[in-house]
């Protein structure tokens, strides 16, 4: 039952938005961290900005499982476009 309560709250995210929430989590890890070498289980910090319950705006902080999106985007590499392989090379990956 909670589950499918924390289905409901979290909306649906597209591959290609997914793609573009990883790559942006990338370049902050690889700006701070000046490598590319995520590890597995690392989860970076991710800022956005939401509308709070009155309406106004505020700053909601997420941890996006980075270690485990770029293995899995390394897994899949046959299946990722070649303009998604460019941008990931841009960050310094190797395998890209």
């Amino acid at each position: 039952m909670a589950a499918k309560a924390a289905a409901e709250v979290k909306p649906r995210v597209s591959p290609g938005d997914r793609f573009a929430q990883g790559l942006s989590a990338l370049a902050q890890f690889v700006e701070r961290e000046r490598h590319p070498r995520v590890p597995r289980p690392h989860k970076e910090p991710v800022e956005t900005v939401a509308a709070g319950p009155g309406g106004e705006e505020q700053v909601v902080v997420s941890h996006f499982a980075l270690g485990t999106w770029l293995n899995n985007q390394k897994a899949r590499r046959a299946k990722l476009s070649p303009g998604q392989l460019a941008q990931l090379a841009e960050h310094g990956v190797q395998w890209a």
